[in-house]
């Protein structure tokens, strides 16, 4: 199998839309592709390395569209050249396994997240282990999205299984769930670092976490602190550790650049 160069995660990475915030939540949160790279772009300013990017259909609705991110791709190239473009294949409640892969097969990213729990829901690994070994044959840096503890001892289970190929591995550690008044807390990161520690063996990880609420920045530091990497953007959180609406995405990155700034996380 050849050997893997993956792009290493960026310290911040925004994720500014998602696949559920519409402008009713706020009225800067991105919906077209242009707004998408306008938003990565004064992000990227702000100190986000990294766009997590979703695309939307003409009603708004999140949707695995390969032209529309071939169009975003396109267009970051020309806007924020050195900015990592990590596409998603979140299912959202809508989009099988096979849909899925399809989007990755026609597009060859660079970069993709791909919840476990949505591309392996069941027992059944046969379908998806071909998928996995292609994307690393391709050099397609696959950020595993992880919900749980468990979702945690599952991924390693499947990495010793060879269903997941090779030792080097991006994850996301999600804590706590889409849902409405979710509000995340540091201590939620302790199961998953519990597991890393049992489990991780040779693996060489690099990892990140997203956070939901008005503590995010206070999550997204403390993961830092402790080894870890920064997901943060609308998608997730819309407040300021003080509390306050944030203006936009950038400003959500700025407040967190300035907290670990405070705390001398944050390279010179």
């Amino acid at each position: 199998m050849a050997q893997t160069e993956f792009q290493p995660l960026p310290l911040i990475m925004v994720a500014p839309n998602g696949a559920r915030r519409t402008k009713a939540d706020h009225e800067a949160l991105p919906m077209t592709v242009a707004e998408t790279v306008s938003t990565a772009r004064a992000c990227y300013e702000a100190g986000a390395k990294g766009l997590h990017a979703h695309v939307r259909d003409g009603a708004g609705n999140h949707v695995l569209d390969a032209e529309q991110y071939r169009s975003l791709q396109h267009d970051m190239k020309a806007c924020a050249p050195e900015m990592l473009v990590q596409i998603t294949t979140e299912a959202a409640g809508r989009h099988s396994p096979g849909v899925q892969q399809d989007l990755v097969r026609k597009l060859k990213p660079t970069s993709v997240s791909i919840a476990l729990r949505e591309m392996i829901p069941d027992a059944d690994t046969q379908s998806v282990s071909g998928f996995y070994a292609w994307a690393r044959t391709e050099n397609i840096a696959i950020q595993h999205i992880l919900y749980s503890d468990d979702d945690l001892a599952r991924f390693f289970d499947l990495v010793v299984q060879g269903v997941i190929p090779g030792e080097d591995h991006q994850l996301l550690f999600v804590l706590g769930r889409y849902a409405d008044n979710q509000e995340s807390a540091p201590e939620d990161l302790d199961p998953f670092l519990k597991v890393l520690a049992e489990r991780r063996g040779s693996c060489s990880l690099d990892w990140a976490i997203c956070a939901f609420g008005h503590r995010e920045t206070e999550c997204l530091v403390s993961a830092v602190e402790r080894g870890g990497k920064a997901r943060i953007g609308f998608e997730n959180g819309l407040w300021n550790r003080d509390g306050a609406l944030a203006r936009d995405n950038a400003d959500r990155v700025q407040d967190l650049v300035s907290a670990l700034m405070e705390k001398n996380l944050y390279p010179a």
